[in-house]
């Protein structure tokens, strides 16, 4: 490519970008945090839910009308898709993110990268840009793991690491299958192995996300562009002591499952901080005392634990320690211990040669960047088991997320969102340049 051919194509892709609407982009975030099961305080939009299916409908509608081809798969995923003008058969460029919440959540999560696909789709039907491979545009379902305890279910089908048999397994808190929450909203989870990914049919994916932490605030930098993605082990701990009246019973003469799952509490957090665990993050999410009673020892208590790294031997050389130290406990304060494997992924490396071409498109633009880890698994974790993959994020205010109070400003999004679509650009020409006398 000559230097008059690259600079003619740094000057388009800048005019395209220029067009990122934020207030239009603030606008999207705002119709999706109005799908939410309550008043607040915040959004709750839970994986196979029939809002999470609504907010589809919303991303669905909106694709259609800007003339895309709009499809879902039988895991719950939906596409839109804007062809390319070079030879048929060329693998799609993708990106999205997901549209579903933890409860009581914030309302960019996942929404801010649904959102840029929108407002980037909007431009390139709208401005007519020619790009030689497809665009795919994609909201993932139930990314989050907070409902079944497996995040990122509709990703790990379309990368053939979750099958049929395990949606049986998968439960939530009420009981319910995942296999029977996807048929409640319409699904057939006996056809998920139809929703895999052909790898032969996409070339590269690019994920924009809020980055849920510290960095870019702290560096007052716009953008990161993320090189790893932590793994993350998952288990489910129950604790069975003896339930008795707490009046009558000495303390010497106590089995409290409570009281040893709190030890436990504490263990998790002190291997975290130990040195020998730089980097690995331990969390204790949830805990459901039975009988729950101000008057009865707990005599049973579950445990969610979350156990983060980027490391993927510390990350399951930590679990395996924490679990043998919680078994020493227990034995010593005579309570039983079970303890269950929820969910198990390791941590990815990003390809550098999209993290390069996320950087040009920075540079293009007069963007300021740094490149950064991720302590959250996405949903292009997943999908970089198939198809290349990358993560641009926008900033986070205060890092905050999972929580009503989660914030991105429009102009931050819209950065975000002009980074993206000059990255798309730029991997179509890396990948597969158009014809002569295309236009742009």
């Amino acid at each position: 490519m000559s230097p008059d051919t690259r600079e003619r194509l740094e000057h388009d892709v800048q005019d395209l970008a220029a067009h990122v609407d934020p207030q239009r982009v603030a606008g999207l975030v705002e119709d999706f945090a109005a799908l939410s099961e309550d008043d607040g305080p915040g959004v709750t939009r839970p994986g196979y839910s029939p809002l999470e299916r609504r907010a589809h409908e919303v991303f669905s509608a909106h694709m259609t009308g800007l003339g895309l081809r709009v499809w879902s798969d039988a895991a719950g995923n939906t596409y839109a898709e804007r062809p390319g003008r070079g030879e048929p058969g060329l693998g799609a460029l993708g990106t999205g993110s997901h549209l579903d919440s933890v409860p009581g959540a914030g309302r960019f999560d996942g929404i801010a990268g649904v959102v840029a696909a929108m407002e980037t789709a909007r431009i390139l039907v709208e401005r007519d840009a020619a790009h030689a491979r497809p665009l795919r545009f994609v909201a993932f379902a139930t990314e989050e793991g907070a409902r079944f305890g497996q995040a990122c279910v509709g990703s790990r089908i379309a990368a053939g690491l979750t099958g049929a048999r395990d949606l049986h397994a998968l439960r939530d808190a009420a009981g319910t299958t995942l296999a029977r929450a996807m048929e409640e909203v319409g699904l057939d989870p006996a056809r998920v192995e139809d929703a895999r990914w052909d790898p032969a049919r996409w070339s590269a994916f690019v994920e924009l996300h809020i980055e849920q932490g510290t960095v870019l605030e702290g560096l007052g930098v716009p953008i990161g562009v993320v090189d790893t993605i932590s793994g993350s082990t998952r288990l489910r701990l129950t604790f069975t002591g003896r339930a008795s009246h707490t009046g009558g019973t000495p303390m010497h003469r106590r089995a409290d499952a409570l009281a040893a799952a709190a030890e436990c509490v504490l263990l998790a957090e002190r291997l975290a901080n130990d040195p020998r665990h730089r980097g690995t993050r331990a969390t204790v999410g949830s805990l459901d005392v039975s009988p729950g009673s101000i008057t009865t020892i707990p005599g049973e208590v579950t445990m969610a634990v979350d156990i983060r790294d980027i490391d993927s031997d510390r990350q399951r050389e930590t679990a395996a320690e924490f679990l043998a130290r919680s078994r020493e406990l227990c034995d010593r304060r005579g309570i039983g211990l079970r303890a269950r494997e929820l969910a198990d992924a390791s941590p990815v490396v990003l390809p550098v040669w999209i993290a390069d071409a996320i950087g040009a498109a920075c540079a293009a633009l007069g963007v300021g960047r740094t490149g950064l880890a991720s302590g959250a698994s996405h949903d292009s974790q997943m999908i970089n088991h198939i198809v290349p993959t990358g993560m641009i994020f926008v900033p986070s205010r205060d890092g905050l997320s999972h929580t009503p109070e989660e914030w991105t400003e429009p102009s931050e999004l819209a950065t975000g969102t002009r980074v993206l679509l000059a990255s798309l650009l730029g991997l179509d020409r890396l990948l597969a340049p158009l014809p002569q006398g295309s236009g742009t």
